[in-house]
This record gives C-alpha cells, structure tokens and sequence, in this order.
C-alpha cells in the first residue's frame, strides 16, 4: 500500500443515526438542520464526522452529545454507504445506525428550529443521501424487532401488555391480535409481570410488566 498515492488522501467517515421514537401511534425520526455546503438550510439524519484519534461508535456518541446533549440510548449499526460522490467537498463513507428511545427520553431533547422530531408521514426531503439512509433503516428497523427485544427502548421500565402490541403494531404498521400476541410473548420469556400499580384509574387495574435484563436477539416474536 503506497500511503502517497493521491487516491489515498481527502477522505473521512461520517457517523450517522436514524434516531426514533415512538408517540401514540406515531414513528418519528429526528431531523437536524444542515448549516453549511450545497444542502445549507436542509434537513438531514443527526451524526457528523468521526475524528482520526475516536472509534466510530464513540465519535457519534460524541457528535450527538453535542447535537441534543443526549447520548445514553440504544444503537446497532446497520450499514456502509461509501459512493465516491456521495458529497462534495470531500469523499465520505457513512456508517450507519439505528437508535431507539422512549417517549419519555425523546422529551430531553429540546426541539429548536435547528432540530426537530418528524412523523415518518410528514417527512421534508433530506439532503445528501439521507432520504435513501433513512428508507433503509426502517426497513432494517422493521426487521430486528421481529426477532429481538430491542423494542425494551422504546418503553418505560414497567409497561402494560397494551403498550407492548402498539409499539409493534405501529412500527410495522399492522394490525395485531391482542390475544395472540400476548399468548406468543409471554411464551419467549422475554418479561416478567411486576408488583406496580402505576396511575390508577376506574376499574380492574392493569398489570405491569419488564423486560427481562439484557438485548437479545434470535427471539422470532412472529
């Protein structure tokens, strides 16, 4: 390897997240808004540029620290895109993840005119090739919960079996038999039903359950 051939030099790694949350029976994604270069004035996927002295993983985390002051979240890579053209300036391969978080942790990140949560129904067109990014990682997104626990980031630590089947339900946008996925999922023992009450209304109380300790994946919840 000839670390003086030109074809070697002007080149960089762009980290970039598909952030999502989940409220009501909406997907959103959070958007921040480009300052600089030919998509000035853009939406784009949050993340940025990765130093030479950071892993990867680290880098974004860093990026996104500064970005929403928030980088405690689950995330898993899902892909490379590396078009030479993919911009500009100079050549940037972008590796990709998926991140998840609850309603509650989505509310820490304060919205500004510079950032901003989007229903997946009412999406700006992106700069760059994020458009393509984000397409991927929901369909990527609509595959992992199918046979991992990851949707645990999207929840409260105690949830009702009703929460549990809209998040699946509106991440892949169909309809679930109550009673069937309820019967599957308690199978997987993947929760356990807990002591807690949480807000009270009229009637029989719901029953609460948590997910068990850690991710784990090869479960086939469907």
């Amino acid at each position: 390897m000839d670390l003086l051939n030109k074809k070697y030099v002007r080149q960089g790694i762009h980290g970039i997240v598909s952030l999502f949350t989940v409220e009501g029976s909406s997907i959103k994604v959070l958007l921040v808004k480009e300052h600089a270069g030919p998509y000035a004035g853009r939406w784009i996927l949050t993340g940025g540029a990765i130093y030479n002295d950071e892993d990867i993983e680290s880098g974004i985390r860093r990026e996104l620290s500064e970005k929403i002051s928030m980088n405690d979240f689950y995330m898993e890579q899902f892909g490379i895109y590396s078009d030479p053209k993919r911009t500009s300036v100079v050549r940037m391969v972008a590796v990709t993840y998926v991140a998840l978080v609850s309603n509650e942790q989505c509310k820490l990140i304060k919205e500004d005119e510079n950032k901003r949560w989007f229903k997946l129904s009412e999406l700006p067109d992106l700069g760059y090739d994020h458009n393509q990014i984000l397409n991927d990682s929901i369909e990527y997104l609509k595959k992992i919960i199918l046979k991992s626990n990851i949707v645990r980031a999207l929840l409260p630590e105690y949830f009702t079996m009703p929460q549990l089947t809209k998040i699946y339900s509106t991440l892949l946008n169909k309809e679930i038999d109550r009673r069937n996925f309820r019967k599957k999922f308690l199978s997987l023992n993947l929760i356990d039903e807990v002591n807690y009450t949480g807000v009270r209304k009229v009637g029989k109380p719901a029953k609460y359950y948590k997910f068990k300790d850690n991710i784990v994946e090869d479960k086939v919840i469907f």
